[in-house]
């Protein structure tokens, strides 16, 4: 007989540390993206499984209450920490200590041992789960979602690196945590070399997506709800309008398939659904301004950021999801846009290799030129049959991510970092 789990190794409650960005914003606005999407579906899906989960946040408004109820069994606690808006990244660090004291006094109300691991998202995060772990006796278990050396390696055309200041937060944290939480194996790799992350020490778990939401439906009903043309060549851009996203791939690449062919431009629609975020704030008329430079205003329809039902509607509406990214982590809007059965062109960079598989349920495009997007995505355009394809393949690909597997093998993942912490065995010999 063999014991799973002995008492002390069962995972009651999470804190869940998500500084910069809540759970409760809309994807797609300011800082909100990917991550925020990741936070929700796991921290509910953890709940599903026994294990309630705690998620600090930083206040933005005075008039929200302390502590918000997402789901049953999940609670966001907001935190007072600077002024109540939104801060640039760049002033967070500011508002580390006060955000720490916040978090330190939220548990300080209960009884010694509230919380059974810490679960940092992101480096300023991390550098509070570094502080609150040594003070609850607690294992702390990261991810990063985005690396400032990645990320400087493979910047946009204008875009700025990441500071030191990050780079040097970010060492600090994959020195201590207790576990590093990879999306994908490529992720897992740059963690060991990069930053010298202990192999050991590294989980590779998969995000997952929300299949109840986005599944294939009738894509011309999906057209008719958002006032799309039946006939209509649907390129779809979804994220937050910066540089590292890389929407003016996408305008740039759609502007060389009309001057190909011009016939087309009756029928082409570049659908932009997002916002400007980061750098791109610096900029937030980019799409309309390039759109105009480049002639193709009459083929651009922006669209604010959407809820998941509108989202999955435009997906359905597709012809092609496009994500040209200079780097993902994972990539959830490619994942998202397959579940619905839309094939993806998507940058070979980073988990977008992993999120996407070549010339399967998708397309990769290796680089940036527009000429060499322009050319994949003429292809596809006048070749149903090989969309056909592709897409009853992504449907069959994203069906094999669910956030289910995703919070089940975090359980595991935050189990395995306890027992080593508190020298507890996770199983036993027959």
């Amino acid at each position: 007989m063999t014991l799973s789990r002995l008492p002390g190794s069962r995972v009651n409650r999470v804190a869940t540390i998500s500084m910069h960005t809540s759970p409760l914003d809309q994807p797609g606005t300011g800082d909100a993206g990917g991550m925020n999407v990741y936070i929700v579906e796991v921290a509910k899906r953890l709940a599903a499984l026994g294990t309630e989960v705690e998620i600090f946040t930083r206040q933005t408004a005075r008039d929200l209450p302390p502590i918000v109820e997402l789901a049953p069994g999940v609670s966001v606690r907001h935190v007072t920490a600077g002024p109540y808006e939104e801060l640039d990244r760049a002033d967070l660090p500011g508002q580390l200590c006060a955000f720490l004291s916040g978090v330190l006094r939220a548990e300080a109300i209960y009884d010694p041992g509230r919380y059974d691991v810490i679960h940092s998202h992101y480096w300023l995060s991390g550098q509070v789960g570094w502080l609150a772990k040594e003070r609850w006796g607690v294992p702390l278990v990261h991810t990063m979602h985005t690396m400032a050396k990645v990320k400087n390696l493979l910047l946009a055309e204008g875009d700025r690196p990441e500071p030191t200041a990050r780079v040097l937060g970010e060492e600090q944290v994959v020195e201590v945590a207790d576990r590093l939480v990879a999306n994908t194996t490529a992720e897992a790799e740059e963690l060991i070399t990069l930053y010298n992350a202990p192999a050991e020490l590294v989980r590779v778990v998969n995000p997952g997506v929300n299949l109840s939401v986005f599944q294939p439906a009738s894509p011309g009903a999906a057209r008719h709800r958002l006032g799309l043309p039946q006939d209509a060549v649907v390129l779809l851009f979804v994220g937050r309008i910066q540089p590292l996203k890389a929407p003016d791939v996408l305008l740039k690449a759609a502007a060389r398939m009309l001057v190909d062919d011009p016939g087309l431009r009756d029928r082409l629609v570049v659908a932009c659904v997002g916002g400007p975020s980061g750098n791109g704030l610096a900029r937030p008329s980019l799409i309309t301004d390039l759109a105009a430079e480049l002639g193709i205003s009459d083929v651009v329809r922006l669209a604010p950021p959407a809820p998941q039902h509108e989202l999955a509607d435009w997906y359905r509406a597709a012809d092609l999801t496009v994500v040209p990214s200079y780097n993902e982590s994972f990539g959830l809007v490619a994942l998202e846009s397959q579940a619905c059965g839309t094939p993806v062109v998507a940058a070979s960079v980073g988990g977008l290799r992993t999120a996407v598989r070549d010339g399967i349920s998708g397309m990769l495009v290796e680089g940036h030129d527009p000429h060499d997007w322009s050319r994949v995505l003429s292809k596809l355009v006048v070749r149903p049959a090989w969309r056909d394809f592709l897409s009853a393949n992504a449907v069959r690909h994203a069906a094999a991510f669910g956030w289910s597997a995703t919070a089940a093998r975090l359980v595991d993942v935050y189990a395995g970092a306890m027992a080593q912490l508190h020298r507890v065995p996770v199983g036993l010999p027959s």
